[in-house]
């Protein structure tokens, strides 16, 4: 079956509420309460989005993070008690696009899931609109963004990226060559602006490494100190 959310919660009953308040706004959602359960999903069923909690029954969210990330690209929201800023760039940094601290607003919970779900619909939209090879691009092109399998081509190399970092880069890249700051990109990759900074640092690094020569000393995603960031693209 497909379902737009899987929550995987050992928290039988906060899973349970979540999910019946999801239904009432029509997001079709499962629930598991094990890393075993999920992966069991996985073999019979497709889900658009992930609400993942870090400490399962059986294992660690952040195991059942990675293993996810090394066949599925779609958002992974994670949903913890845990609080530390450490907690939180470990899961961004292994591939999470969101953290979620308990308890949670099940209202503002629901709108970020919308979001992400917007956004899925969108790359979605583009990949079948796509009719052209990127790959027919020339090789001298700097950057050459293709929403149909959510990568960039960069001097004829294909890197992929994931979710979160494809958005990011696209809205640096409708705006290259200009200072984008915080809450724009906030607002437009993220769907509102009550991120820390944190979260978008981890991301910046994150396409440094992919896109940059030396991610240490970048040419291109530049920061501009106390503002926010500039791509900077020859025409």
């Amino acid at each position: 079956m497909h379902y737009q959310c899987l929550i995987v919660d050992d928290e039988a009953e906060l899973a349970k509420m979540t999910a019946e308040y999801f239904q009432m706004f029509d997001v079709s959602t499962a629930v598991v309460d094990s890393a075993a359960a999920c992966y069991e999903f996985f073999a019979e069923n497709e889900a658009e989005l992930i609400l993942l909690d870090i400490n399962l029954g059986d294992g660690s969210g952040f195991s059942v993070c990675r293993k996810l990330r090394e066949e599925y690209n779609l958002p992974i929201l994670f949903i913890s008690a845990r609080q530390s800023d450490d907690d939180v760039l470990a899961a961004l940094s292994i591939g999470g696009d969101d953290y979620i601290k308990k308890p949670y607003s099940l209202s503002v919970l629901l709108a970020k899931v919308k979001v992400n779900l917007k956004r899925v619909g969108e790359l979605r939209a583009a990949q079948a609109a796509e009719k052209t090879s990127a790959a027919a691009v020339p090789e001298s092109a700097t950057l050459v963004l293709d929403p149909a399998t959510i990568s960039v081509l960069r001097r004829g190399e294909r890197i992929p990226l994931k979710a979160k970092e494809f958005a990011l880069l696209s809205c640096l890249y409708e705006h290259r060559n200009t200072i984008v700051t915080k809450e724009v990109l906030f607002e437009e990759v993220w769907g509102d602006s009550f991120y820390g900074d944190g979260t978008l640092n981890v991301h910046i690094r994150k396409l440094r490494e992919k896109l940059e020569d030396d991610p240490n000393a970048p040419k291109m995603i530049k920061t501009v100190w106390g503002t926010g960031y500039i791509l900077e693209l020859e025409d």
